[in-house]
């Protein structure tokens, strides 16, 4: 492994030189294929801490898919049903591994926002996950490792430039990290806290009771916010996320952001969705904008007269408002971490809409009492971690 990889820019092609580097010994990582820029750098290493910290804190092989920066999805590889497989696009004769699950799960969670993605996985890559990335449109992938046949099928993805990344998975940074800020130097302690079930302990609401598997999706969320450019919140259900809100300066913006999506999320899965007649000549990408616009308040842009020919054979009906609401107000047992406090008992009354039923969030706030009413009224337990994880 190098000392240092020289880039062809940074963030934009204005700004050269640009490398990554070590100040002492070598890279705990080597590029095996492409040409992997400043922003896949970045992701490909804060993913990695993520899906690493999900097995460490499971046991189960976890995957994320990550776009500028913070996660689209992430998820830890338990089975997919029938549906799941559907609306992933998981090829039925394609026997899944748990890594090939937990990417599958990462990717569809969002598949929108996947689109292009940087994906890391917890585990060695094996055959079936490299033939599910190999169908994607993604930048790039890091591993701490690759089977022989798995590391062949994705040197021939995007006409053999498709950048793959092999890190040492005995790495451990230092403890003290810095970065610059207009030629300024920032220094603190790296972000070593170790999230686990002993951060739910503390639970401030009527309904005290939290299942194993909540406890488990409320986790997954917090890791993943550690991982998150804050402002940030995360909805997690069946180990996997299914909406994150990242980088809003508001609180509830964040929450009804994440929520959309997780609302989203569960409307692919309705019956009417997953029959939608497209034309056999109409690619996965371009599905996947035809669903998120479909199910979407806007959804006459793919339903007039004239518009709707080019995505299908015949014309869908629409899915109304009233029709959308009445089935996402059958969803239930959906997890919600925030990286900082609740400040008003709005957030409560929007994650409640989609579904939420437990939460695991700071607390600190003055306005603590009004937002544990407000769980109170709808039967939610919140858990008090005392931690708060932005990232920047």
């Amino acid at each position: 492994m190098a000392h240092e990889i020289m880039l062809k820019y940074g963030c934009n092609p204005n700004q050269k030189p640009a490398r990554i580097f070590m100040e002492g010994g070598e890279l705990p990582l080597a590029v095996l294929n492409g040409k992997p820029g400043y922003i896949n750098f970045l992701d490909a290493l804060n993913s990695y801490q993520l899906v690493s910290e999900l097995k460490a804190a499971t046991g189960v092989p976890a995957a994320a898919s990550f776009k500028h920066v913070s996660p689209a999805g992430a998820a830890i590889g338990l089975p997919l049903d029938g549906v799941l497989r559907e609306i992933y696009f998981v090829p039925g004769d394609l026997e899944l591994t748990p890594l090939a699950s937990a990417y599958a799960r990462a990717r569809g969670a969002d598949r929108m926002s996947s689109f292009g993605d940087f994906a890391a996985l917890s585990d060695v890559c094996d055959v079936p996950t490299a033939k599910l990335l190999a169908r994607e449109v993604s930048d790039g992938v890091i591993a701490p490792g690759y089977e022989p046949e798995a590391l062949e099928i994705l040197k021939a993805k995007r006409k053999g430039g498709y950048n793959i990344v092999q890190i040492d998975p005995d790495y451990v940074p230092a403890q003290i990290e810095r970065k610059m800020c207009y030629g300024i130097t920032f220094e603190q302690g790296r972000n070593a806290l170790q999230i686990d079930e002993g951060l739910l302990g503390n639970v401030v609401t009527k309904n005290a009771a939290l299942t194993e598997e909540q406890k488990r999706d409320l986790v997954i969320s917090l890791i993943a916010l550690k991982y998150t450019q804050s402002n940030s919140v995360c909805y997690v259900k069946g180990g996997q996320a299914i909406g994150i809100g990242a980088g809003q300066q508001s609180r509830i913006h964040c929450t009804r952001l994440a929520g959309n999506k997780a609302d989203n999320w569960h409307l692919r899965q309705h019956e009417r969705v997953r029959s939608l007649p497209f034309r056999e000549d109409i690619g996965r990408p371009d599905r996947d904008n035809a669903i998120d616009v479909y199910i979407s308040d806007d959804c006459d842009d793919v339903l007039a007269d004239g518009a709707w020919q080019r995505l299908f054979t015949r014309r869908p009906e629409p899915l109304t408002r009233e029709e959308k609401r009445a089935y996402l107000d059958e969803v239930t047992g959906v997890a919600l971490g925030s990286d900082a406090f609740f400040p008003f008992g709005d957030n409560i009354e929007r994650a409640y809409r989609s579904g939420v039923t437990c939460i695991a969030q700071p607390g600190g706030s003055i306005r603590d009492a009004q937002v544990i009413e407000t769980c109170d009224r709808y039967g939610i337990a919140m858990a008090f971690t005392g931690i708060r994880l932005f990232h920047h």
